[in-house]
């Protein structure tokens, strides 16, 4: 459940409530009118959503608007969660219950006993407590060993015999959670997990919005926002969604991973945390942002990563933090007080990507570390070619390409990279290689220094995929040679 620190509000009785003014609504009416109200006030009505903007937002807002329960379908990493989350802010900031109500009664129209009784014994004087927003919002994640009592309720012999009343006495039920969730919204993750007989007990809530507890002659009509979740792969690995439980859910959202590179980026900025003391002295290239970004999108495509479990975007955000982490441990080394993140730093978001990825067959038979790697030199490959000449993979003696000076410079020379040097002394060692300098200046003359910078390692990188150039390395160092594989590039 989602906790705040709220300023609190007093508490107050019946009668004062009803000469303030206050009428009761249903939660849909509470959600419709504040959703009205933002959207005529041209206000976000979901923030943070990057790249749902014209097509999972639209479709929330109609089915609030319908009154629906809705079922968020996608892959993991795709923001369902959040999405259930942010409804909070559609909810009035305050509401009032009858105070010591367990199940959130309205003074209005109370459904529980206990509720009943007090204001049959008190009327207008009945005390009236607060609950604000941010305790509105219940959360369950579906595991197969979650049962009837946990979600609906139960018998509480305890209860019963500490206040000797019969089994069919009503105060001694104990509720569930979704009871409690009365008048707010309950998130249910991972509804295929549920097993199909517990699924079968949501029936009436969904339908009728009523429960019924071990056989009692209870109608007790819940006022809940269902929001549920669920991951398509789930459906045919773990479980599925019952017909009739299907069929009850008003609206079926499909979620999407970011179609941009720039989208995704927002989202990776926004989420990543990176502490303030780091941002300020650690910069990091416009091009290593976006080829992050890449590696996520080389994931989704290649063959030897399991498409169906999709390739969370937590990903990226969690290999951001590396490589922040990765320049940081650079800085108390080297006891430098500013510095650039590289692209010999890229190999530090290995950790992020062997946890995040699911392998097929073939990726199991090679190895999670080495798909790491394939799917970095993917991203590298895509951003290059993407920003200079492709290099052809083989050339004739009689044709000089944008490369051939550049790695006739190798032949004769060797360029070791050091983790742990300064920014001066890394980049000092690529500006000594003219036809590197001459490769950049020629091909990306408008981009920043910094990403200038950039493109130097990446020129070396993508020649050293296309087999154009060695690479080798160590805990501490690369080491860029000449590959030796053309008699054109000996001379």
């Amino acid at each position: 459940m989602i906790t705040a620190q709220n300023t609190m509000k007093n508490d107050t009785t019946f009668k004062e409530l009803k000469n303030s003014g206050y009428t009761h609504k249903t939660i849909n009416e509470e959600i419709q009118e504040n959703l009205i109200a933002k959207i005529r006030a041209k206000e976000p009505v979901f923030e943070g959503l990057w790249g749902y903007e014209d097509t999972v937002v639209p479709q929330l807002k109609k089915a609030l608007l319908a009154g629906h329960h809705i079922n968020l379908l996608g892959l993991r990493g795709q923001a369902k969660t959040r999405i259930a989350r942010s409804m909070v802010h559609l909810l009035d900031e305050y509401m009032p219950i009858v105070k010591g109500s367990e199940i959130n009664d309205s003074p209005f129209q109370p459904i529980s006993k206990y509720a009943r009784d007090l204001i049959a014994e008190m009327g207008d004087e009945t005390p009236i407590a607060w609950v604000h927003r941010s305790d509105r919002f219940f959360e369950k994640l579906a595991t197969p060993d979650v049962n009837v009592a946990d979600l609906i309720g139960d018998i509480d012999p305890i209860k019963a015999a500490t206040l000797k009343l019969p089994y069919s006495d009503e105060r001694v039920l104990h509720y569930g959670m979704i009871p409690r969730a009365n008048r707010c919204i309950f998130v249910l993750n991972e509804l295929p997990d549920l097993q199909a007989r517990i699924q079968v007990s949501l029936f009436n809530i969904l339908q009728e919005g009523d429960i019924q507890i071990r056989g009692f002659q209870l109608r007790m009509p819940l006022d809940i926002q269902f929001v549920f979740t669920a991951n398509p792969e789930d459906y045919t690995n773990r479980g599925s969604i019952v017909t009739p439980l299907k069929d009850r859910i008003g609206s079926q959202i499909f979620t999407h991973y970011p179609q941009t590179i720039s989208l995704a980026r927002q989202i990776t900025e926004q989420e990543a945390q990176v502490p303030a003391e780091d941002q300020s002295k650690i910069h990091i290239p416009d091009l290593a942002k976006d080829l992050l970004e890449e590696v996520s999108f080389a994931a989704r495509d290649s063959e030897y990563v399991d498409a169906k479990s999709g390739v969370s975007a937590r990903l990226s955000i969690s290999a951001m933090e590396n490589l922040m982490a990765a320049a940081r441990l650079r800085l108390i080394e080297s006891g430098a007080e500013r510095t650039t993140v590289r692209l010999l730093d890229f190999l530090s978001i290995v950790p992020s990507i062997t946890g995040k990825i699911e392998l097929v067959y073939e990726g199991e038979q090679e190895g999670a570390d080495y798909v790491a790697k394939i799917l970095i030199d993917k991203a590298v490959m895509t951003q290059f070619e993407s920003l200079f000449p492709r290099i052809s993979k083989l050339e004739k003696e009689s044709i000089k390409t944008p490369y051939t000076d550049l790695i006739k410079w190798f032949n004769k020379n060797q360029l070791e990279l050091h983790y742990n040097d300064t920014d001066e002394e890394f980049y000092r060692k690529l500006d000594s290689i003219a036809p590197l300098s001459t490769v950049v200046e020629e091909n990306v003359p408008d981009l920043s220094p910094e990403d200038q910078n950039f493109c130097k390692e990446l020129v070396l990188w993508a020649l050293t995929i296309s087999k154009k150039l060695d690479k080798s390395e160590n805990s501490n160092a690369f080491t860029f040679d000449s590959a030796e594989i053309n008699p054109y590039y000996r001379n």
